[in-house]
């Protein structure tokens, strides 16, 4: 199973591969030169985060407490490089953050095969949105917040993602149905979680957290919607929607 699943990441790499080609002959040797490092770095770091989750879950919530420090640290870097300004705003972001953390927290330690299957959908959504948004994105959602998000961006996502959920069906113990809920949920959080860190940045005149991560920025950059569509499937779980009956 865990072998089959590795084949179907591949070949959405090999698809997301050919569609990053067909951006990059629009783009200028610079810009398709970030594109490529973007796309070497996002197959390394889904290697490593699936590896984990499928071979030893343990590390898995090991790297996901990593990660929630590590956004913290980049929460509080922009605060207090901003001079503290916007306090208000900041501590209550802070207090929303750390709820999604609690919630990925428990997500984290969940059984595998659901933790798998909510990160593959969101990678997928990712990966998906920003390449149907290159190709084909005109009509951009939250101009002054995140110019590069476009509804036809983010319906492309969705639609992968939901028929992620329904391929990936194996993994969990639910009707079809009841999959695309949860991928439908996990995408909405996955969304609203990038778009809330889209904010928190241009709240304090920054394009990204950071540039750790060569071609994504920072660590809330790329992981904001793992954590957010972690902490939704802690909360369906809690309001008893992955019950199985």
């Amino acid at each position: 199973m865990i072998v089959t699943i590795y084949i179907i990441i591949l070949t959405y790499f090999i698809i997301g591969g050919a569609g990053f080609y067909f951006i990059n002959r629009r783009k200028d040797r610079v810009e398709a030169g970030r594109n490529r490092t973007k796309y070497i770095t996002y197959f390394f770091i889904i290697n490593v985060i699936f590896l984990s989750i499928a071979l030893k879950p343990q590390l898995f919530h090991y790297l996901g407490l990593a990660i929630m420090v590590a956004g913290v640290g980049e929460l509080v870097k922009l605060f207090r490089t901003s001079g503290f300004r916007n306090s208000t705003f900041f501590f209550l972001f802070l207090v929303l953050y750390l709820f999604l953390c609690a919630g990925f927290y428990r997500y984290s330690l969940m059984d595998r095969n659901l933790v798998l299957f909510t990160f593959l959908v969101l990678s997928v959504f990712d990966a998906f949105s920003q390449i149907s948004g290159q190709l084909l994105g005109k009509t951009r959602i939250f101009p002054s917040v995140s110019p590069q998000k476009t509804l036809e961006g983010l319906a492309g996502g969705v639609l992968v993602a939901l028929a992620t959920s329904v391929l990936m069906i194996q993994l969990v113990p639910y009707q079809a149905y009841k999959s695309i809920l949860l991928g439908a949920g996990i995408v909405l959080f996955a969304f609203i979680g990038d778009t809330a860190t889209s904010v928190y940045k241009r709240k304090y005149g920054v394009k990204d957290f950071s540039n750790l991560i060569p071609g994504h920025g920072g660590v809330l950059d790329r992981f904001d919607s793992l954590l957010s569509g972690g902490a939704f499937v802690a909360l369906a779980d809690l309001a008893g929607f992955l019950q199985v009956y």
